[in-house]
Parts: C-alpha cells; sequence; structure tokens
C-alpha cells in the first residue's frame, strides 16, 4: 500500500508521481477529501475527549470543596454518549480512506521513463543477434500442427476458449524448460520452494492483485480461496506479518507453478496460438531484502532471466517500462521480450519488478533493524514463463521441413 503519511505531508508531489502512472485526478481529489474528513473526525473526536477529561477531574474537586456532583456527572455522561458516535464516525473515515488507498497503485521511481502506455516504454539493450533463416519461419501454431505438439481443439473440449493441451515432445519439453529454470535458479542462490496453487484474499490483498483486479483472478465458489495468478503471491506472502532478522536479508526463492489468470480485458488479442492462455506455467524468482540492497538484487534477477534466454539460444531484449505501462504494484519494471521470427516481432517472456515497500506495507513484512522495526523491500520476476519458452524456441530452432531442434542445455532434461 502506498505511504498514506507520505501523501498526507507532501499531496502535491506525490500527486505528480501517481500521475504518471496514470491514476486519474479525480481519484486524487477524493483521496484529498477523505484525508479531510478523517482530520475533522478525529479532531471532533479528541476535542470531545479532551473535555470529558477535563470534566473528570473535577470530581475530585468538587468532593474536596463539598460541591454537588449532579450536574457534573450529567454533563460527564451526555458528553460520554457523544463520544460514540464520533468515534464511529472517526473509524468509519479511517475505513473509508484505506479502502481507496488500496485501489491506489505503488509510486514509480524517479528514474521510470514518462509514458501513457507501451509505446513509451524504452529499449535498454539487445541480446543476442535473431537467426537468419533459408525459408520462411512458421508461427507456433503452424509449427504444432505439424509436429502434433499442441492440440488447442481438445483444450477447448476440455475446459474453454484459451486452453490447450501439450502432447508428447512438447509435454516434455515443458517438463524439461520448468526443471532448468528451478535448476539454474537454485544454483544463483534462490531457495526452491512448492506452494499451494491457491490462495487467501488476505494474501491476495499482501500483494495487490486484491481488490482492485478481483475481475482478473479466478475464485473459487463458497470459499476464500482464488486460484493464483502468479507464484509472486505464495512467495512474497510466505513471510505476511512478519519480522525478519536483518541477518536473514536476502530471502531468496523460486518456484514453480501453474498460474490462472481470466484475462479480462484482452478480448481479441492473441486469440490464436499460445500466447494469452487462462491457464499457464511459470517459474517465478521472489526476493525479500533490506531496502539497501533491493537495487543491487533487482539486477541480479534481471541478469538472471536474461542468462537463461541467452543458455537457451535465444534473442531476446530488455525493456524499461514507462509510468502508463507499469504493474500496480512495481515502482520499477524491466521487461525482457524474446523474439519470435514466426511472428517477426519481440513478445514479453519475463517481467522483473521492485515493489520498493508497497506489498511488505500491504501484507505487514517487516525486519529488525537495531531496535525498530522497519518495511523490507519486495521483488519478483518470472525465470521464466515456460510456455512462451516453449514457443520460443518452436520458432527458433524451426527447421525447413517443420521440424523442431532441441537447445543443447536442454537435452539431459530430455
Amino acid at each position: 500500500m502506498i505511504d498514506l503519511k507520505y501523501i498526507q505531508n507532501h499531496f502535491d508531489d506525490a500527486s505528480e508521481r501517481l500521475l504518471k502512472k496514470g491514476v486519474d485526478r479525480a481519484i486524487l481529489t477524493q483521496l484529498k477529501e477523505r484525508f479531510a474528513k478523517l482530520k475533522e473526525a478525529n479532531a471532533a473526536l479528541e476535542t470531545a475527549k479532551a473535555e470529558q477529561n477535563s470534566m473528570s477531574k473535577l470530581f475530585g474537586q468538587y468532593k474536596r470543596e463539598g460541591k454537588d456532583i449532579g450536574e457534573l456527572k450529567a454533563k460527564v455522561d451526555a458528553n460520554k454518549a457523544a463520544i460514540v458516535p464520533l468515534q464511529e464516525a472517526a473509524r468509519a473515515a479511517e475505513a473509508a480512506l484505506s479502502e481507496l488507498a488500496l485501489t491506489i497503485p505503488n509510486f514509480p521511481d524517479e528514474t521510470v521513463p514518462e509514458g501513457a502506455d507501451e509505446g513509451g516504454n524504452v529499449e535498454i539493450r539487445k541480446v543476442l543477434e535473431p537467426r537468419t533463416f533459408d525459408f520462411e519461419p512458421l508461427e507456433h501454431w503452424a509449427l504444432a500442427e505439424k509436429n502434433g505438439w499442441i492440440d488447442f481443439e481438445r483444450g477447448v473440449k476440455l475446459a474453454k476458449s484459451r486452453f490447450s493441451v501439450l502432447r508428447g515432445e512438447a509435454a516434455r519439453l515443458e517438463r524439461a524448460l520448468i526443471n532448468f529454470f528451478l535448476d539454474r535458479n537454485r544454483q544463483k542462490g534462490f531457495e526452491e520452494l512448492y506452494v499451494p496453487f491457491m490462495a487467501n484474499s488476505t494474501m491476495l490483498q499482501g500483494t495487490g492483485q486484491l481488490p482492485k483486479f478481483a475481475d482478473d483472478l479466478f475464485k473459487i465458489e463458497d470459499e476464500d480461496l482464488y486460484l493464483i495468478p502468479t507464484a509472486e503471491v505464495p512467495l512474497t506472502n510466505m513471510y505476511h506479518d512478519e519480522i525478519l532478522s536483518e541477518d536473514q536479508l536476502p530471502v531468496l526463492m523460486t518456484a514453480y507453478t501453474p498460474c490462472f489468470r481470466k484475462e479480462a480485458g484482452s478480448a481479441g488479442r492473441d486469440t490464436r496460438g499460445m500466447i494469452r492462455q487462462h491457464q499457464f506455467d511459470k517459474v517465478e524468482m521472489v526476493a525479500i531484502t533490506h531496502p539497501d540492497r533491493s537495487d543491487e538484487i533487482f539486477e541480479m534477477m534481471v541478469q538472471q532471466a536474461s542468462d537463461l534466454l541467452s543458455e537457451l539460444g535465444l534473442p531476446h531484449r530488455l525493456v524499461e517500462l514507462c509510468g502508463g505501462d507499469l504493474g500496480f504494484s512495481a515502482a520499477r519494471t524491466i521487461d525482457l521480450e524474446v523474439w519470435l521470427p514466426g511472428q517477426n516481432t519481440y513478445r514479453e517472456i519475463s517481467s522483473v519488478s521492485t515493489t520498493r515497500d508497497f506489498q511488505a506495507r500491504r501484507a505487514k513484512i517487516r525486519f529488525k533493524d537495531g531496535k525498530k522495526n522497519r518495511l523490507v523491500h519486495t521483488l519478483n520476476g518470472s525465470a521464466l514463463a515456460v510456455g512462451r519458452t516453449l514457443i520460443a524456441i518452436m520458432e527458433n530452432y524451426q527447421n525447413g521441413d517443420g521440424t523442431i531442434a532441441i537447445p543443447e542445455v536442454l537435452k539431459p532434461y530430455m
């Protein structure tokens, strides 16, 4: 959650930063009004409490002076009764402010480029040169048909659109990629975890998916459970409402999970093939760190995702996201986009983000810094999206006859 004290004390500066991320001015006006309402409610309550304390102190004086306390007692009782609705009004004003605050995104870092959408993103660098083909490269769905790797029709039959079935060598390659990613992340110092594929609403609020993005989640009927949209949710919340010692930091974690997303708002986009699915596999990296090390760990995680793609021989580029394209919880994000020759374009395969203390404030994750408790910084990144990596291998390693070669590093896993 955003730092409400900072917004209250530096409203104009905070507003400018949030406008960079595309927050509507009307929301900021509403936020300011709720701050004012809470301040007014608290002031009225404190005045009534001060008056109550002042009158209560008079009882002893009246008794010492032999005065009748009847009238004073009536005033105290009336004031006490008046305090109750003032307390309720203050609680309601605080709840209204907190409710709105949960829907407001994280501040972007000062270094984040200006821009309203992905058109404002900035390419940092390209890694590996795309292969030159002596034939017209096919897209992955055409290759899938030739090799019998992906069964789109039966995926729809079993569930609905945006589901698919991997068959034979494709299923084995999916499993090989998961193991390869986990092994490499573990070698880099990430602890491997196996986590639930469902999470409760408190955990999803902690990482920022709720309440704002409820429409993109698959909810379990009659349960406070949702299918996870990413392993970021269970991994980050492993330390929900806990205080870590400084020597425990950084906590580096990795996990494979399927991910489930309704893809609300994506109607008509990537309807063909396996680019945008309701269920997909991903290996995630999450870091919980001392604020002083978050930039260093961010760069390490970006490099780790890039190294995985390089080991697989997949050309890719690194892109800095502009303010308008940043995710809700992110203060800064670098996307890694893999080259797909069949589509003749780069497509996102990983996003590495630092949320600074935004998620930690929501999830109450702290560390002991001397005698004080401080909020940690949290980071997350795909290493990698498995299905999109499989697609990238299919398109980059295709042969003229439609067969597909396997990258050398994956052969031990196959």
